[in-house]
């Protein structure tokens, strides 16, 4: 059962059993100060807490937007650059947040902390006040009626009629003081449900509404969570493929290390020790410099460099060399000795100590010495085994391929990424292109399973003495794919794919008509032109030096035969009308995969809705209607050929009736007014409620 009500008639019995119920009254009102003060308390510890919460992710987003990635190579793809300005992006968006967090607390002390310490010191405090006043004149009442009951009943009358005087007006003023304190006592008990509750409620009317604007915000970033993630899983891709084939080259490297040295027409470089003399008695000491030959003009740089010293880097001296002579041990007791003439110091000799025989051959040939050194002429045929050709059989073989692919296993998931036995594929490539043998029909026969075809097809691909798209035009397929339009990219390849001999087109025009097919049917073999541009990209085009700066540039090879999928019908369907000029074209392109929209900054949510004013908006106005700005981004297709300058929709006018709900101050608006603020929308200019 419930508090007793206190009724005013008890005020002049003050009967123990209305002490009682005073008792319970005042038991009550302390529990709720208590519950106010403990509330109060763990109010502020909450935003405090709160407060450092924010602190931290405003410097986790202060980390984020001031890190940048750095790149291999001259240039990013596309999808690099959304994912280097994705951590811009991440680092907004919590900012953004955390400037709604801050919101939601400024709110919160006004909301909720003020009334209740307000409720609890003016109500709770009067009613302590209220309460002392009771028991002062409750003392001073029953003081006076016992000192008038033991009054001597000999006193003169006039005395006796003063006392009883003096106790009625000190009666009159101990009831008037019950009569307050119990209106007070009530008062108190029904004003507390919504003192203390109203607040609670605007407290989870602003938690809502922070985590309403936190799902909004999420809404507007989710088109561009999905386009980086599908700029991320190309990333990755294009990684697996560049990581592949640095391996191979890592290994064949390890196998001949000579055969891999750096060397170029115009200079030669490596470390060589040069012997410098000094007076006697101190003899000569050996000091260790990178050397850089250039053959034009037979300058030979030397720059003092010690790795074990810090990496500390010395003077640089140059001489111009007239001739170099093997210098044999009789005369030295040292051995990979070169003696170098030198033209600018006559009667100078300078001796140089190669660090291997091999090493010492280099030299000797690098500076026209008597002895040559002799490279081995590599292609990748020879290294496979396969004497691969773009001949009659080769070709034949390639539609072959094609027709068995496309006739027995086009929905075969993993097409092109799930290989065959080794020895099998190469069985039965070397059956296929050796021109004595019989024709087979791979669309039929049992013997030859999807995956090794599929596997040979690419390797007679990447076994051509030269591939496919030529090494002559490697350099220029690569620059439209590092910079230029979309539009462009698409207009240079089609100006480089005429260029090419009429033999290699052919081939590159039933290979890429055939991926069109496979990417058209990538629901089912989950091969999209992405994937299939990382599986074809090494295959149909390489560089002529083996580097890894040109194993860097693998991803824009991936991004060409994109473009030659993409476009295929474009591209090999006729002539291009003009050369592209490449100059003219912007330097960096837009993204390929997300086709943002430009996303601003969410207005920050109106929490407190005493400051609003609403207002129905007549059915003849125009109001504007909510725009959907979710974007679905439901293929993970590449879109190199495609513009992401996405012009958005101008919102329509909306027939339907809202209401609008200005942020100008009212006269009086009380709190409990029908609305609901998770259901607004901001358009801009006012305030529109979706019920």
């Amino acid at each position: 059962m419930g508090l007793h009500p206190l009724e005013f008639s008890e005020s002049y019995l003050d009967s123990p059993a209305f002490r009682e119920k005073i008792k319970a009254h005042e038991a009550e009102l302390d529990k709720t100060g208590r519950f106010i003060k403990e509330l109060y308390k763990d109010g502020k510890n909450l935003i405090n807490a709160t407060k450092q919460l924010s602190l931290a992710q405003k410097k986790f987003a202060q980390c984020l937007g001031e890190f940048k990635f750095e790149y291999i190579g001259d240039a990013k793809t596309d999808d690099e650059k959304c994912i280097d300005e994705s951590l811009q992006e991440f680092s907004s968006f919590l900012r953004n947040l955390e400037d709604q967090r801050d919101l939601m607390m400024r709110n919160i002390t006004e909301t909720l902390m003020k009334p209740l310490e307000q409720f609890r010191k003016e109500h709770l405090g009067s009613a302590k006040t209220a309460r002392k006043t009771y028991e002062k004149e409750t003392e001073k009442y029953y003081s006076s009626l016992e000192k008038l009951l033991n009054m001597s009943a000999k006193k003169k009358e006039p005395q006796l009629q003063e006392a009883d005087m003096s106790v009625q007006v000190t009666r009159q003023q101990f009831q008037e003081s019950s009569l307050e304190y119990v209106c007070k006592l009530q008062e108190i008990q029904e004003r507390k449900k919504f003192e203390c509750v109203e607040p609670m409620l605007a407290f989870f009317q602003t938690v809502f509404t922070f985590y309403h604007q936190g799902y909004e915000l999420a809404k507007d970033f989710d088109h561009y969570k999905k386009a980086l993630q599908i700029n991320i899983q190309n990333t990755r891709s294009r990684f697996e493929g560049t990581r592949s084939e640095v391996f191979e080259l890592l290994n064949r490297i390890k196998e001949s290390p000579q055969e891999y040295r750096q060397t170029s027409p115009i200079s030669s470089e490596g470390y060589l020790y040069v012997q410098e003399k000094r007076p006697p008695p101190f003899g000569s000491s050996w000091v260790k410099r990178y050397c850089t030959f250039v053959k034009e003009q037979k300058i030979l740089h030397m720059k003092t460099f010690d790795q074990r010293s810090g990496g500390k880097l010395g003077e640089t001296e140059s001489v111009t060399i007239k001739s170099c002579v093997r210098k044999t041990t009789d005369t030295l007791d040292r051995r990979f000795c070169l003696d170098i003439e030198i033209t600018d110091r006559p009667s100078t000799v300078l001796t140089v100590q190669a660090l291997s025989e091999d090493d010492h051959r280099f030299w000797m040939h690098a500076m026209g010495g008597k002895e040559s050194m002799q490279y081995l002429n590599r292609t990748h045929s020879r290294e496979r085994g396969i004497d691969a050709q773009l001949d009659d059989e080769g070709i034949s073989f390639v539609k072959n391929s094609i027709n068995a692919i496309e006739t027995r296993g086009i929905n075969d998931q993993g097409l092109y990424r799930v290989v065959g036995v080794s020895s099998k594929v190469q069985k039965l490539l070397k059956l296929m292109i050796d021109e004595k043998s019989s024709e087979i029909d791979l669309a039929t026969s049992e013997d030859w399973d999807v995956k090794t075809i599929t596997s040979a097809l690419k390797l007679y691909l990447r076994s051509l003495p030269e591939p496919l798209m030529t090494y002559k035009l490697y350099k220029e397929f690569i620059v439209p794919a590092k910079s230029a339009t979309p539009e462009s990219r698409v207009q240079a390849i089609h100006c480089l794919v005429h260029k090419m001999p009429e033999r290699n087109r052919l081939v590159l025009s039933l290979v890429t008509k055939h991926l069109a097919n496979v990417a058209a049917n990538s629901k089912q073999n989950l091969m999209t032109v992405a994937n299939l541009g990382v599986v074809f990209g090494p295959t149909l085009m390489r560089p002529q030096e083996e580097t890894v700066a040109a194993i860097m540039d693998l991803k824009f090879q991936n991004i060409v035969v994109e473009i030659l999928i993409e476009q295929h019908e474009k591209i090999f369907g006729h002539a291009p009308s003009s050369s592209p000029s490449l100059e003219t074209s912007h330097l960096f392109a837009p993204t390929r995969q997300s086709k943002r929209l430009s996303r601003q900054n969410r207005p920050l949510a109106v929490y407190n809705p005493q400051v609003l004013d609403v207002q129905t908006v007549s059915p003849s106005s125009e109001s504007p209607a909510l725009v959907n700005d979710e974007t679905s981004v439901g293929s993970s297709e590449s879109v190199s050929s495609q513009s992401s300058n996405a012009s958005g929709t101008p919102p329509e006018k909306s027939k339907n009736h809202h209401t609008t709900i200005s942020t100008s101050l009212p006269e009086s608006t009380g709190f409990m007014d029908e609305f609901c603020l998770p259901c607004l929308n901001y358009t801009g200019e006012t305030w529109i409620c979706r019920n």
